[in-house]
């Protein structure tokens, strides 16, 4: 049995002027909605895990969406969409600064204060665990069923997948990788 874990594509929300706190959060709402870059070759290990699945599962977000049906134009495979694999939120100040910052710089200081358990308006570290253990289970079932199942999702929220699946005996990278297109395996034997 296997589980590849993929990231999706590049957002086609590639504004990176600098806006305030405030602005930031619809900057997300434009990235959550924005569709993806198709590529002109994706990654090999990307294609032949797409090629050998039995089953695709994605998020319910467009970028992960719109990844799985580009990859998988050829093979045609049956495609589950669950919210349970979205991406983990960024939290949100309690008011506006007054500083202007790029989107980047915002994710990256924002992502920061999430891991040191700062989660206004957004699923803490702590709960996104027990989603990413919850989502790790359920993949695990679908492994069970389809034995290689492949899902397209999200940098952390993959990242935190990975731990679990660790923590549940499967063998692979240590991380998965956080790279567009990218693609990690964990395997079981039974």
């Amino acid at each position: 049995m296997e589980i590849s874990l993929i990231r999706h594509g590049k957002s086609k929300q590639i504004d990176d002027n600098r806006v305030n706190c405030e602005d930031f959060q619809k900057w997300i709402k434009e990235y959550d909605s924005s569709g993806i870059f198709e590529e002109d070759s994706y990654p090999p290990i990307t294609l032949e895990k797409i090629t050998t699945a039995n089953i695709l599962i994605t998020s319910d977000l467009k970028r992960s969406i719109e990844s799985a049906s580009l990859l998988n134009q050829n093979k045609n495979i049956g495609v589950i969409t669950d919210a349970l694999f979205r991406e983990v939120e960024l939290p949100t100040f309690p008011r506006e600064l007054g500083l202007k910052l790029s989107p980047n710089s915002w994710a990256v200081i924002l992502r920061c204060l999430w891991f040191s358990s700062y989660s206004r308006q957004c699923e803490s570290l702590a709960n996104a665990k027990l989603r990413a253990k919850k989502a790790s289970e359920q993949l695990e079932k679908y492994a069970r069923e389809y034995k290689s199942v492949v899902l397209v999702g999200h940098g952390f929220f993959n990242r935190l997948i990975a731990e679990e699946l660790k923590k549940m005996g499967w063998e692979g990278n240590r991380k998965s990788s956080v790279k567009h297109w990218s693609c990690t395996t964990y395997s079981l034997l039974n």
